[in-house]
């Protein structure tokens, strides 16, 4: 039989899809959506082996009307004898006289599978056939229609006799699946697909075959396999051509859909709210936490200030109130970019001296898209010049009136240097986030949002966790996105072990497998197998939609003249870091005097320092490229570069900056060395020899080391030095190449101004040639 898709199956068998799709679901038969293609045969038979049988029969309940209009004619002749039997009834059940005065409906209510209603009839139409006029009631073809109802609802006479009544309410439900029949498409409007889907995963969500949706993509000019990955463009574009409705759905939107989970009122419990400070550079942000700190420290608390992560724990009137330190806006994005709901109030500074700043409407605006509360800190109010009032008339112009006025903020004024106000300060953060009626669940499974992550070099991957919901125990399994692990320590923020974590607690988590990415989701699953294979799938997912991203990736430096050239790009947005300002400076007037007639060129970011993943962030929402000279990009820049698709380009002379630009604007591009990066190794010690000279004890951190390798030395995120390896060695024996996690001897030839920290780079460089894609 041919195969059709579910929801014309269902329409034609008067039933809903998420009818059909369950009972498809429970024989066994695949079928994603309501737009997927099964066998007519095999919907039909697992409709009936899950009860479906009375919507299948919807037709067939049409078809018996003109029976029913009929059978009064055959009655017409017996009328005098059958009523009299049907009188028989009501002397035994005087509620079955009224169902008897709708003959016709009779008729109907059999087909619709609740034939217990006329079961009872021919039983006692056999009882009136003793008495006489057997061969008239033969003819009848209700005797007929009885016994087959009989067969098909054998094992439900005994209840069914005494719901008659209940069989004419359920009429109006015949109707209903015609009414919902049209609503089904508005309900599977959205036919969800993941980011990174191939051809063949994208064919069989659609309901279309793998042909068509290749000669699709040839139409558009893109040849593609059945296995090759689809830019979510391409995908939208199939999509729109077949007229279906579908929604794109990446990792981090599923991460926003994990937490969330609907707890029983009884098992919720207080939990600490979660505070987050911001504000403008210099208006004493740093000095308030300090300040609440050493209060905290006053009180009696024990231990010391140190931050061990980035977020601490303080008490007030016997309630616990949780500090996240971010530092400036940029994790607190991150974390908000990642869906991660982790702060419950926002709390901006303002230095009563300096007013309102750039930075401070950017913290309002965070905080406001982040949609959680605003409590206001007029610091400094010790200061000479303070005015709280002018504050307070600033920022009622970007709708944080105070509630002295009339308002809805509440404003709390604040001395870091004298402790003014700070117990007035944390009342009102209670008082506010009361209002919010923070609970939460410490019985249930737990879970909660990465703050930070680094690689410790005795303690491996750290990872600063905070705890939303359930109570996270030494010895759980945990996944956060690509990374897995079981929790081997606990710290809390005083640097103590601890050995369960509950709601609205953060705590300093060993024993991941690798860093976790900021504002990663972390759960708690049943076993060590089970945290592995997630993570495993979370980074097939993540590879996929990279690999989709670098297809449709914002814009390389080779195709910035062909895009201008056909209209498309109007200028070249460049993000510039250099090692010392004066070479940045060089760079932005060496750029500046090319010819910008076609192609105009934006500086527009220009920095020292490494390399970072804001840099790339700010690349990645401009369109831009970024140019580093004599600078090499973070760790995590590199990571971000490779899921954004931004192009990071690397030099160390000026002229070739300006010589590509200016090829790139001509579109006359010479093949290019290209660096590959073999892998990194870090400086652990240091040793002296008299023969050989300064000897690295490294441990490769990254790819493998290779002999032949060059290499460069990398000081906090600026190139030292770059040239070749004198010696590789392990276990004094010389080696051609050492994999990751190994450690060895490496001596740099002509370089022996090693320190301990440095980071060694491993490259090759071969020539490549450049097309325009």
């Amino acid at each position: 039989m041919a195969k059709k898709r579910v929801h014309e199956i269902a329409k034609a068998q008067g039933t809903t899809s998420k009818e059909l799709l369950a009972a498809l679901k429970a024989a066994g038969v695949e079928a994603k959506a309501a737009q997927s293609n099964v066998e007519e045969a095999e919907a039909l038979a697992a409709l009936k082996s899950a009860g479906g049988a009375a919507p299948k029969k919807k037709p067939a309940a049409a078809k018996q009307k003109p029976a029913a209009k009929q059978k009064p004619a055959a009655k017409q002749k017996p009328a005098a004898k059958q009523k009299p039997a049907a009188k028989q009834k009501p002397a035994a059940k005087a509620p079955a006289e009224p169902k008897q005065d709708g003959a016709k409906a009779a008729a109907p209510a059999a087909p619709r599978g609740e034939g217990k209603p006329v079961r009872p009839v021919p039983e006692k139409s056999g009882d009136a056939a003793a008495t006489g006029g057997a061969k008239k009631r033969r003819r009848v073809v209700i005797d007929s229609q009885a016994a087959r109802r009989d067969h098909i609802a054998k094992n439900q006479p005994p209840p069914r006799p005494p719901r008659r009544r209940g069989g004419r309410r359920r009429r109006p439900l015949l109707e209903e699946p015609e009414v919902k029949a049209p609503q089904a498409p508005e309900e599977e409007p959205a036919i969800r697909l993941n980011s990174g889907a191939s051809v063949r995963e994208v064919a069989e969500s659609l309901g279309l075959g793998s042909a068509e949706v290749i000669k699709a993509l040839m139409e558009g000019g893109e040849m593609a396999t059945l296995t090759q990955t689809l830019t979510d463009e391409s995908v939208e574009a199939i999509a729109k051509k077949f007229d279906r409705k579908i929604e794109i759905v990446t990792t981090a939107e599923e991460e926003v859909e994990a937490p969330e989970v609907e707890d029983a009122e009884e098992d919720l419990e207080d939990r600490p709210p979660v505070v987050t400070i911001m504000g403008h550079v210099d208006h004493g942000k740093t000095s308030l936490l300090d300040a609440i700190r050493e209060t905290e420290v006053a009180a009696g608390e024990a231990g010391g200030i140190t931050q061990h992560i980035g977020a601490y724990q303080v008490h007030h009137d016997g309630r616990t109130i949780t500090f996240l330190d971010t530092p400036g806006h940029q994790a607190f994005t991150a974390m908000r970019a990642r869906g991660a709901k982790v702060t419950d109030v926002a709390v901006i500074v303002v230095a009563a001296d300096d007013g309102v700043m750039p930075q401070t409407v950017e913290a309002i605006d965070h905080a406001r898209a982040a949609d959680v509360p605003v409590l206001v800190a007029v610091n400094k109010v010790d200061k000479e010049g303070a005015d709280p009032n002018r504050v307070r008339t600033e920022l009622a112009g970007h709708d944080l009136n105070p509630e002295e006025w009339g308002g809805d903020t509440v404003y709390a004024d604040v001395s870091a240097k004298t402790k003014q106000g700070l117990d007035n300060l944390l009342e009102m953060i209670v008082l506010v986030t009361d209002l919010e009626e923070l609970a939460a669940n410490p019985d249930a499974e737990a879970s909660g949002t990465v703050i930070e992550s680094e690689l410790d070099p005795g303690r491996g991957p750290v990872t600063g966790v905070l705890v939303q919901r359930g109570t996270l125990r030494v010895g759980d399994a945990v996944v956060a996105g690509a990374v897995w692990g079981k929790v081997r320590a606990m710290l809390d923020h005083r640097g103590e072990r601890v050995e369960a974590a509950t709601p609205g607690m953060p705590v300093e988590v060993l024993g991941y497998d690798g860093v976790c990415e900021a504002g990663e989701h972390v759960r708690v699953v049943e076993n060590e197998r089970r945290a592995r294979q997630l993570a495993q799938e979370r980074e097939t997912r993540l590879k996929s939609e990279q690999l989709a991203r670098r297809q449709a990736r914002k814009v390389t430096l080779e195709e910035v003249f062909e895009r201008a050239r056909g209209g498309e790009l109007k200028e070249l947005n460049i993000v510039l870091k250099a090692d010392v300002a004066g070479s940045l400076e060089a760079l932005e007037d060496e750029i500046a005097k090319l010819p910008q007639e076609q192609v105009p060129v934006n500086v527009i970011h220009a920095q020292t320092g490494g390399i970072n993943e804001s840099d790339v962030m700010l690349a990645a929402a401009s369109d831009a490229i970024i140019i580093g000279f004599n600078v090499r990009p973070l760790a995590d820049a590199r990571r971000a570069a490779e899921r954004e698709g931004v192009d990071i380009r690397t030099y160390t002379v000026i002229y070739k900056v300006t010589e590509e630009l200016r090829a790139a604007m001509e579109g006359l591009l010479e093949p290019e060395d290209v660096e590959q990066t073999l892998g990194s190794a870090e400086i652990l010690q240091t040793f002296k020899a008299s023969r050989v000279g300064t000897i690295a004890g490294c441990q490769v951190t990254e790819g493998k080391v290779t002999r032949t390798a060059q290499v460069r030395l990398v000081r906090d995120g600026t190139i030292v030095w770059s040239g070749k390896l004198g010696s590789l060695r392990r276990f004094k024996d010389d080696v051609a190449e050492v994999e990751a996690g190994m450690e060895c001897g490496i001596v740099l030839e002509g370089f022996a101004d090693v320190k301990v920290g440095d980071v060694l780079e491993f490259f090759e460089v071969k020539q490549v040639e450049k097309t325009l894609e």
